[in-house]
């Protein structure tokens, strides 16, 4: 039995001083290999199950009601040959079936630790012993010629690196070309292969955060040259939520060790960093090991200083020199270290990418050139009212990394590109304000589609260092063609599983001194919300929506009001709002009007000052002019001169209600569970790889 079945919940802090979790270490997987012994409690407990040098799982024959939870024990380790102890134990923890017993081990010497440390080394190496932190890789099988077609495009592109193995025997090969047609793919082998007879060989190709595995049989060879016919199947394996690049050079760590403080202050080499985790080189006589909780300081090399709360998730060994390479979580002490984290990683993860806020002018231009001021109908002097709200909001934006990522891609053209992300709910990123300059600069990236793909990982790894991110949403326009093969198409990759929503909506633009000059009718009362008429909203939302919809939006019956989404901009002194109005006949209610306010300037199309229309009762659309009448009034006091009207329905009442919006324009609400963004990023490679320079503009994110 595996202590790991039916365990409490973990607690950080729990473990030797808070510094470590209660199940560090190693889970052991050898029958009898160490056995955990109480000689004042008269023996043998139990095999381990799990051991580190603060805590020693052991899988247990007795009852455990014999050992008191508060009395201290004497416990050894018996290793068949040696025993280490005796150390001071404290019985803390039990499954829920009773046959796994935790201890809590206290005040364990430098020495004692050192002895235990070696002892799992040894049964790591022999395959015995697992980082119990360590996460499982998850895996997705791609069949189609389609589907498989993108993948190898993409990777003979980008020149990912391969790696074919059998037993006994490896080789580093890359894609150089692939014959759909004829169904044949063409490998360079960086060193010669033995004969690998007629048995497919395995093949493993690493992207951007997943790995990718085939079975290829061989077809031709000529020297360095190998030809294999199209594998019939393709297994994706994701590495990491984050993406990891190689630290910049002259990055290290300093740190103490929390338990054994006379290791005194150490300084190690960073070798890999993402958004959550670095590692680094670690001598043998650190004693770091998995669950240990360890405060260190990154220093970079211009200077900057960056103090970190770290986990150490895995250790692993090099074959050349025996050192141990330490895998660690890690999360910024306060804000400012979140702010220079940030850009510490943003600049190693796209090193052509930088934040918008030092790029405002170059910024605006981009937005005129791309085309983006004639998206929805509008024109470019439209959005000079906008102007400086955007460029005060956007100058304070680069310090709000938890609200706000503004991504360009620079050149000595001004901006190339540019996406932004910004947190309107309180689990929700929305992708906004994309658009690229027409035609490329002198020092373009040799591979077609760089541009796009950089300010897209920039801007969606960003968004992924937020730990409450679950949903991601966009209102983009459908009519344009990278949207339909991105936006559109992964979505409906994903519509199979419900785990997509692509709702097709109307942006409608109304003046709030442009009244509709319709009478309300004298049985229609229009005011403020009651408890029970909000929850009569969120039952209808709930029963008329797909549930990724009121997730997303913040529509459900906990929600509803944006409390939690309005105290995080508050707290940044930022205006973030929703009220819920309705319309009533005979006093009840029949259809419900939602207000949303947001700083002026945060989004160039007002999506943050938006309104939206639900009947709640018959007769309910009969009363949306009256209802938007009242929009108009409720905006103009909080000193906002048109918003957003979002139709979710055909919107006959338009003209009557003086809506505006291009009717050639097919815009979208697009949601996808965050969970599917390291795949939404493999597509957005897989379709922007081979693709020709355009010659036109791309707006598509408003």
């Amino acid at each position: 039995m595996d202590s790991s079945a039916n365990k409490p919940a973990r607690s950080s802090s729990e473990g030797s001083g808070g510094f470590t979790s209660p199940f560090s270490g190693y889970s052991l997987h050898g029958a009898e290999a160490i056995q955990v012994v109480l000689p004042e409690q008269g023996g043998l407990l139990g095999p381990a199950t799990l051991l580190s040098p603060t805590v020693v799982w052991a899988r247990s024959p007795g009852e455990p009601g014999a050992l008191s939870r508060t009395r201290t024990l004497s416990v050894c380790l018996d290793t068949g040959g040696a025993v280490i102890g005796p150390l001071t134990g404290e019985l803390h923890w039990s499954d829920a079936a009773g046959g796994a017993l935790g201890l809590q081990l206290r005040d364990v010497t430098r020495q004692q630790g050192e002895r235990i440390l070696t002892l799992l080394d040894a049964e790591l190496l022999r395959g015995l012993a697992v980082p119990e932190a360590s996460p499982l890789p998850v895996q997705e099988e791609l069949t189609g010629a389609e589907r498989m077609g993108e993948v190898l495009r993409k990777i003979a592109a980008m020149g990912h690196k391969a790696v074919v193995r059998r037993p006994g025997q490896t080789a580093r090969m890359t894609l150089e070309g692939l014959d759909e047609a004829a169904g044949l793919l063409t490998w360079r082998c960086a060193e010669p292969l033995a004969d690998w007879g007629p048995a497919p060989m395995e093949l493993e190709v690493v992207g951007y955060n997943s790995a990718y595995r085939m079975l290829l049989e061989t077809h031709a060879r000529a020297g360095h040259l190998w030809v294999t016919r199209l594998p019939e199947r393709m297994w994706r394996v994701r590495h990491r939520w984050h993406r990891r690049v190689p630290a910049p050079e002259g990055t290290r760590v300093r740190f103490e060790h929390p338990l054994w403080p006379e290791l005194g202050v150490l300084q190690r080499e960073v070798v890999d960093l993402s958004y959550s985790g670095l590692s680094l080189r670690s001598g043998t006589g650190d004693l770091l090991f998995p669950g240990l909780f360890l405060p260190l300081q990154v220093e970079t090399a211009r200077g900057e200083r960056i103090a970190l709360r770290c986990e150490v998730r895995h250790v692993s060994f090099s074959q050349a020199d025996g050192r141990r390479l330490c895998g660690l979580e890690v999360r910024p002490l306060n804000p400012a270290d979140a702010v220079a984290w940030t850009r510490l990683v943003s600049e190693t993860l796209s090193p052509s990418t930088r934040s918008g806020g030092d790029w405002l002018e170059p910024l605006w231009g981009l937005y005129e050139a791309s085309g983006y001021f004639n998206l929805a109908g509008r024109s470019a002097p439209q959005f000079d009212a906008l102007r400086r709200d955007f460029t005060e909001l956007s100058g304070r934006t680069a310090k709000l990394p938890h609200l706000f990522c503004q991504t360009v891609w620079p050149s000595e053209r001004g901006v190339e590109a540019s996406l932004s992300a910004l947190k309107p709910y309180l689990h929700t990123w929305m992708l906004h304000h994309l658009g690229r300059r027409p035609g490329k600069p002198a020092q373009a990236p040799p591979v077609p589609g760089q541009i796009l793909r950089d300010i897209y990982q920039h801007t969606l790894e960003h968004t992924q260092i937020d730990p409450d991110l679950r949903w991601m949403i966009s209102y983009a326009e459908s009519t344009v063609p990278w949207v339909q093969r991105t936006h559109l198409a992964f979505a409906q990759r994903l519509g199979a599983e419900g785990q997509a929503l692509v709702m097709p909506l109307r942006l409608m633009d109304a003046e709030c001194a442009e009244m509709s000059d319709e009478p309300r009718g004298e049985d229609v009362e229009i005011g403020p919300a009651s408890l029970g008429e909000k929850l009569l909203l969120a039952r209808e939302l709930a029963r008329t929506r797909p549930a990724s919809y009121v997730e997303a939006l913040d529509f459900s019956r906990e929600r509803l009001e944006l409390r939690g989404a309005s105290r995080m901009w508050m707290q940044e002194g930022l205006t973030r709002e929703r009220r819920v109005l309705v319309a009533r006949r005979e006093g009840v209610a029949v259809a419900a009007l939602v207000l949303e306010l947001g700083p002026p300037g945060t989004n160039l199309f007002r999506l943050m000052d938006s309104a939206r229309l639900f009947p709640l009762g018959p007769g309910g659309p009969d009363t949306y002019v009256a209802l938007l009448d009242e929009a108009r009034r409720w905006f103009a006091l909080r000193g906002r001169t048109a918003f957003v009207y979002l139709c979710e329905d055909a919107g006959g009442y338009a003209r009557r209600a003086r809506l505006h919006d291009d009717p050639a324009m097919r815009p979208f609400l697009w949601v996808i569970p965050a969970s599917r963004i390291p795949e939404f990023l493999e597509h957005i490679q897989e379709q922007s790889v081979g693709r020709q320079q355009r010659s036109h503009p791309i707006p598509v994110s408003l």
